[in-house]
């Protein structure tokens, strides 16, 4: 092989002649061993680079064109050569640029997947961020709302409580007087029925919301109605010097309904009217008796006054909880803002309708529409006389473990003439039951809390006898005094359930039931 000789001449090259190598060739080749490469899955290629700065091929595997090769330079005389080799595959395998793409395409989805959970995090954060500062908010206006209910709750419950307290004080400056202090006493234990009433209902409030409240169905008299609820807000007509005046213009007097629930509806609206009406100012309550078909009457409860009346903008919102008119407010006229609601969820309880109509500064008129079925049994109250009533010899034993309950009980146990004896726990009623012979008591007045052994326990304990006392009557006592209530205890094995404070005539109804047989074999 030869190659062309330039010298330099100042500025220029000029041709000199050319060198000759002599080689042999295939021994040059496996000197170098370039035939073992391909055999190693190489290419190579030897070049070098001409006057003209192409390049010029010395010797090659015969590939057109390689790329990413690993080029090495080797001086021979007067030039240098370049030695490039490369794999077949290229230095990186296609398995493995099939693996580190695979292994890409994860790691990319790793990392959107990471991004996008990021982002959904901060979103969802930034919800709970919102859904906490509206549970707050609304947690910070249930918290006032409670404030003003606590603190204006006394109003509705005052309204019972000034008759109690005024009657007491009259019945003490006339007790020579019997016929006025009797009257006196019956208007206080009125004013004490209402006043449970209410209490009740506050507390009942959750029932209705949960829908829990079941009405029941009692024989109902709307005489007894008006005269109870007359009774409660006569102190209230009589300080405001009041106009009031009522009327029934019905045929039907007695009817199956919630006598409590419809009491307080007609009181609470009642209540309300004569609490927003000035002095002097007029009040009426009026029943009217709309149609009678199938047994059952259709009646408007209306009360009307000219007090200082609501704004027509207001009266969207007045079944709404805790709402008050601005009017009512700047009159000063105390109120929890809780009644009309809870009217409104009773009469709808019982399918009725209630609608209002005021005009501000010149009174407020409402009119509560409500169906009955008519009693065809009815009850004559005043020919009830509990002093008649003997139950001598008669075992009762009562279980409570407050000593003045025990003694309000023992006193109206005493009116029947029985024979009592007092528990002051489960526990203790179960020993003396197990003391004295079979059968001797013939009823068990029982309350339910109590310390050691409550009442439930009790009961459950005594049913498990394998004796007569198995069969005694059990009648729950207690302060738990809501229709559930009731039903746990006659699930629990009680026969019946009276809520304390417990009244007389109910008492009597429950002795006279259990005891208007023969007596026990002793």
């Amino acid at each position: 092989m030869f190659d062309p000789i330039y010298i330099n001449d100042g500025n220029e090259k000029k041709f000199w002649g050319f060198s000759i190598l002599v080689l042999n060739w295939d021994a040059f080749l496996e000197e170098l061993e370039v035939d073992k490469l391909e055999d190693a899955t190489y290419h190579f290629k030897v070049w070098k680079e001409g006057n003209n700065g192409k390049h010029v091929t010395i010797m090659s595997c015969g590939h057109s064109s390689l790329n990413h090769t690993l080029s090495v330079a080797c001086e021979v005389p007067n030039d240098t050569w370049y030695f490039e080799i490369v794999p077949f595959q290229g230095w990186i395998p296609m398995s493995y640029k099939i693996f580190g793409s695979i292994v890409s395409v994860l790691v990319a989805i790793l990392l959107s997947m990471g991004y996008w959970q990021i982002i959904l995090r901060r979103e969802k954060e930034a919800v709970y961020a919102k859904q906490i500062e509206k549970v707050a908010t609304e947690a910070q206006h249930a918290n006032q709302a409670k404030t003003r209910f606590l603190f204006n709750m006394s109003h509705d419950i005052r309204t019972p409580m000034n008759a109690i307290i005024g009657y007491t004080q009259l019945l003490e400056n006339n007790l020579d007087n019997k016929k006025q202090a009797l009257d006196y006493i019956s208007k206080l234990k009125s004013s004490s029925t209402i006043l449970l009433s209410l209490i009740n209902y506050i507390l009942e409030m959750t029932q209705i919301e949960s829908g829990k409240l079941d009405l029941k169905k009692e024989i109902g008299d709307l005489d007894d109605l008006v005269k109870n609820i007359n009774v409660v807000v006569e102190p209230l007509i009589k300080e405001k010097k009041l106009h009031y005046s009522y009327h029934l213009e019905i045929k039907h007097h007695h009817i199956i309904c919630d006598k409590t629930k419809l009491r307080e509806i007609v009181l609470n609206i009642l209540s309300n009217a004569i609490k927003y009406t000035p002095e002097g100012g007029n009040v009426e309550l009026l029943i009217q008796e709309i149609s009678f078909e199938n047994n059952k009457v259709k009646y408007h409860f209306i009360i009307i006054d000219n007090g200082i009346g609501m704004k027509e903008d207001f009266l969207p919102h007045i079944f709404e909880e805790f709402a008050r008119e601005k009017t009512s407010t700047e009159s000063k006229v105390p109120g929890v803002g809780l009644g009309l609601p809870i009217v409104k969820s009773l009469i709808d309880m019982m399918n009725g309708t209630i609608q209002v109509e005021s005009k501000l500064n010149k009174g407020t008129k409402f009119t509560v529409e409500l169906s009955f079925l008519t009693s065809l049994q009815v009850e004559n109250v005043n020919e009830r006389n509990t002093s008649t009533l003997d139950f001598s010899g008669k075992h009762i034993l009562l279980v409570e473990d407050n000593e003045l309950n025990a003694e309000i009980g023992i006193e109206l146990l005493n009116t029947f003439k029985v024979i009592i004896d007092l528990a002051k726990n489960g526990e203790e009623c179960i020993k003396i039951l197990e003391k004295m012979p079979e059968g001797y008591y013939d009823l068990i007045l029982m309350d339910i809390q109590m310390p050691i052994m409550d009442g439930y326990e009790a009961t459950k304990i005594i049913r498990s006898f394998n004796n007569k006392n198995a069969q005694i009557p059990i009648i729950a006592m207690t302060a738990n005094a809501f229709e559930e209530d009731r039903k746990h205890a006659l699930q629990l094995g009680m026969n019946e359930h009276l809520a304390k404070p417990v009244d007389i005539e109910k008492l009597k109804d429950v002795l006279t039931k259990y005891f208007n047989h023969e007596k026990r074999e002793k």
